[in-house]
């Protein structure tokens, strides 16, 4: 589980294919305090850790990616020098700051607009039709691993702020209109759905 609480921009420093995708990324992370096996958010994509080491002075850890998760994710896109946001599995006492995240992307949604909003800037998304009944106003949601509160939402389209903090903590002062991103949503939207639709 995670929190949407970006805590390093990785960098990816090789990627390899095997039938899905082997990624080597480059973090601040002591690599002592990395475990094989561990699980770590990459843009918001829940990954086991299977390797890693320290280089030149860079801490790496490499990660196996399934078609699967290729086929419902950004991940297709990565090669060397993409920048990737990066989480830590939480721990029992950590500060939930965020949302609960489960790194088990829903689908893909697209940057259709951005304009500055005072200190901010406000980006539009547009989700797929099957996933935009679970997005609601004041609502959360992961967009490539970080934790964002949803503003408005009109059909398939939603809005967020994204604060100058977020800008360059994250990768998202480099987004781009036409953008694809990884899109999570909420857990309790999921489980309140499923509710509904057994009781009807």
């Amino acid at each position: 589980m995670f929190t949407g609480i970006i805590t390093d921009i990785g960098t990816v420093l090789a990627v390899e294919g095997r039938g899905g995708l082997r990624a080597r990324i480059g973090t601040i992370y002591a690599a002592a305090t990395i475990d094989i096996g561990a699980s770590i958010a990459c843009d918001g994509v829940c990954l086991t850790v299977v390797a890693r080491g320290a280089a030149a002075e860079q801490t790496w850890f490499d990660v196996d990616v399934s078609a699967e998760t290729l086929s419902k994710t950004n991940l297709g896109l990565w090669a060397p020098g993409r920048r990737v946001n990066l989480e830590r599995a939480l721990k029992v006492g950590d500060e939930l700051g965020g949302h609960i995240v489960s790194g088990h992307v829903d689908g893909l949604a697209e940057i259709v607009a951005m304009h500055e909003d005072g200190a901010s800037t406000r980006f539009s998304f547009r989700a797929p039709a099957s996933l935009a009944g679970y997005i609601a106003p004041k609502g959360s949601v992961a967009l490539n691993g970080t934790s964002l509160t949803v503003n408005e939402v009109n059909g398939t389209d939603f809005g967020v702020n994204i604060i100058p903090h977020t800008k360059t903590a994250t990768t998202w002062g480099a987004a781009a209109v036409g953008d694809r991103v990884n899109l999570e949503i909420d857990t309790l939207a999921r489980y309140v759905a499923r509710l509904a639709e057994w009781n009807t």
